[in-house]
């Protein structure tokens, strides 16, 4: 696809883009149909990802990873996410698990659970309940000092890769009267008497991944805490700030995958003497679908290279993720609506991509979050500007 904007990727990323797309097209895209007919997780993809290295790509080499880039780890996502979307989703949940541990955890901590993922033996992120997703300082779960440790009740929800990751990192309120000034993080194992994974959500798509809950009364020793206590909600920040930019990688995949199905069929399928694409409603529907897929590609690059030379990325990845999954759900609707009554029904890839994409304007932040979190980021902007007597943030200046 020359004509949608190719970033220019180093030997390293191009080195493991090959090998995702090799992957992809060998194994997880012919496996998608019946992983998500099935609602089946796909083990085999996962040996499959531990093998070639994949599970581990971000991870540092000290801890048995790949050190590699967040500019390659994107590359790869996007890559196994044109061809599955759930294999793609089980990546991003990796890498949502593992960045607390990276970001805040002890060195001992590190050398267990990073080495562990490598092996396939994941970490999910659970910080989200069933009345606190967008308002992560509302949650209720708690955790009280008992003994040399903490008692930890309450439920998490929406937990990525949730039943399939052997451990978790639990956020909960160590000081209820501080709001999230009062919330810190916890490593449980599942196989911990006290926690329990008893429901699994029926998902409209990406149904080869797994979501679910996980109930808990639970005492961790502290040496179980990652970080310091109440200060984690700054951390669970953080690690979304990165988590939005793979969910980015991960729309574009799937932009790119609606993207080759409405073009082979506008161009294939033929209405009043003529291929469909030759109609301006539906070639310029494509066209738009060109533009708006190399623009979202051009932001998801610059938000990994940001990342990559330790800029803050908490406003380009809220950008990035924002518009990117926007953009796939635009290539998701143009491409149920070019294949007409064969994109509604079941077996079409069209079809499956249009419940897939639907998710990705809410999980790692809302579509309305990322707004919120960029309108304070003008509002601030301006403030900052005006109390330097710098005028209006957008004040034209002469040379």
């Amino acid at each position: 696809m020359t004509l949608i904007w190719q970033p220019t990727l180093d030997a390293e990323a191009q080195r493991w883009q090959s090998l995702a797309a090799q992957l992809s097209d060998e194994h997880f895209a012919p496996l998608t149909e019946e992983l998500d007919r099935e609602q089946r997780y796909p083990w085999e993809n996962v040996r499959r990802l531990v093998d070639n290295k994949l599970a581990g790509l971000f991870i540092p080499k000290a801890y048995g990873g790949e050190g590699a880039s967040l500019t390659s780890t994107v590359a790869v996502v996007e890559r196994v996410g044109s061809g599955c979307s759930s294999t793609a989703a089980i990546l991003c949940a990796y890498q949502l698990g593992a960045f607390p541990v990276l970001l805040a955890g002890r060195e001992d901590q590190k050398e267990l659970y990073l080495s562990e993922m490598t092996k396939g033996v994941a970490t999910s992120f659970a910080l989200s309940e069933r009345d606190a997703g967008s308002d992560a300082a509302a949650i209720t779960a708690t955790a009280v000092r008992e003994g040399g440790g903490w008692r930890i009740r309450g439920e998490k929800y929406w937990i990525g890769n949730g039943g399939a990751s052997q451990y978790y990192v639990v956020f909960a309120k160590t000081d209820p009267s501080a709001g999230g000034r009062g919330i810190s993080a916890f490593m449980v194992d599942k196989e911990q008497e006290g926690a329990v994974v008893d429901e699994l959500s029926d998902k409209m798509g990406i149904r080869g991944t797994q979501t679910s809950n996980l109930r808990l009364d639970i005492v961790v020793p502290d040496e179980a805490r990652i970080g310091e206590v109440n200060r984690a909600l700054r951390l669970a920040f953080q690690t979304l700030n990165v988590g939005r930019v793979m969910v980015a990688a991960q729309s574009l995949g799937l932009a790119l995958a609606a993207y080759r199905e409405a073009s082979r069929r506008a161009v294939e399928r033929k209405a009043f003497g003529q291929a469909i694409i030759d109609n301006q409603g539906i070639g310029f529907k494509l066209a738009d679908m060109a533009v708006e897929i190399s623009a979202a590609r051009m932001m998801l690059y610059e938000a990994a290279k940001a990342y990559d030379e330790g800029r803050d990325v908490a406003n380009l990845g809220a950008m990035a993720k924002l518009y990117a999954s926007e953009v796939a759900h635009r290539a998701a609707d143009a491409a149920v609506q070019i294949w007409g009554g064969f994109g509604y029904c079941k077996p079409n890839v069209a079809e499956r991509l249009y419940r897939d994409q639907r998710v990705l304007e809410i999980y790692e932040g809302t579509s309305e979050v990322q707004r919120l979190v960029l309108s304070r980021a003008v509002r601030k902007e301006v403030e900052d500007a005006a109390a330097a007597g710098q005028g209006g943030a957008l004040e034209t200046r002469s040379a």
